[in-house]
């Protein structure tokens, strides 16, 4: 795939591993609006997923993706095999150290290298000017815009804004294995994190508190399990005692097998570290 540039053209590419929702379609617009070429991806990579993850069972739509991203109006589709991008004597791995440690990095051993090396692999077939993702995988859009400044990649990576249901669940393909009762209760994530956009408008910093607050939301779900609930750096994800710069609270729970997250980017409102916006 050559840049369209040699056309004069803006090249944007949204890489997705399919089953397609509307979090993925409002990246295409996003590439739509910016780009005069937009190149979406389908590739359900299996390095990112651990030995007891779920690979198998990921949901996979193709027929049905493929109808969504001609509506939307993308202009080109790859969609290779896993032999295209992982050739017999595959060797090379692309990791980004210190970010990928933590968090997701020590929950799911291995996920972060599995995704910056598809990553580069994709940004180096398709070539594009820009690359679009959602910011609901918060620490592991941070960990691909490391891995482009490091390499000096010439593409600009768009971290787009969550998109919600209505009820406030963070859209996800991995909602499609929640059974019935399970889909009500994982909007506790979503009120979790309110309960603590709540105690911010209140005047509270410290991050301790603030991650008692939602960790107690959390905990009152008999279907949620939580794992981690954490106020990190925006930049760092390493923990902050207290709020003023740029950080993220991240929130991650287990309903029934399947294993969800979300988060709250919080930032100082101009000069003033002590107003805070809080984005959902």
């Amino acid at each position: 795939m050559a840049r369209a540039a040699r056309s004069g053209g803006a090249v944007g590419l949204v890489p997705t591993m399919g089953a397609l929702h509307e979090g993925h379609l409002s990246l295409v617009q996003r590439a739509r609006a910016e780009c005069s070429t937009v190149i979406t991806s389908l590739f359900v990579n299996p390095k990112q997923f651990g030995p007891a993850e779920d690979f198998a069972k990921y949901p996979r739509a193709f027929a049905n993706d493929v109808g969504k991203l001609e509506r939307a109006g993308v202009n080109s589709l790859f969609a290779p095999e896993v032999a295209e991008i992982y050739p017999a004597g595959y060797s090379t791995h692309v990791e980004v150290s210190g970010l990928s440690a933590r968090l997701e990095g020590a929950a799911r051993p291995g996920h972060f290298r599995g995704v910056t090396t598809v990553v580069m692999k994709l940004l180096q077939i398709v070539q594009p000017h820009f690359a679009y993702f959602g910011r609901k995988d918060a620490q592991q859009a941070r960990v691909i815009v490391q891995m482009a400044r490091d390499l000096n990649l010439d593409t600009e990576i768009v971290v787009c804004p969550i998109v919600r249901e209505a009820d406030g669940l963070a859209l996800s393909s991995r909602n499609a294995y929640l059974n019935e009762e399970e889909r009500k209760a994982a909007t506790v994530l979503h009120r979790a994190l309110c309960a603590g956009r709540t105690e911010i408008s209140a005047g509270v910093r410290d991050a301790l508190e603030l991650q008692m607050v939602m960790r107690r939301v959390l905990e009152k779900e008999p279907l949620a399990r939580v794992e981690y609930v954490e106020i990190v750096d925006a930049e760092t994800f390493e923990s902050v005692p207290r709020l003023g710069r740029a950080s993220y609270a991240l929130v991650t729970a287990y309903l029934g097998k399947t294993r969800l997250l979300d988060n709250m980017r919080i930032a100082p409102a101009g000069a003033d570290a002590e107003e805070l916006v809080v984005d959902l």
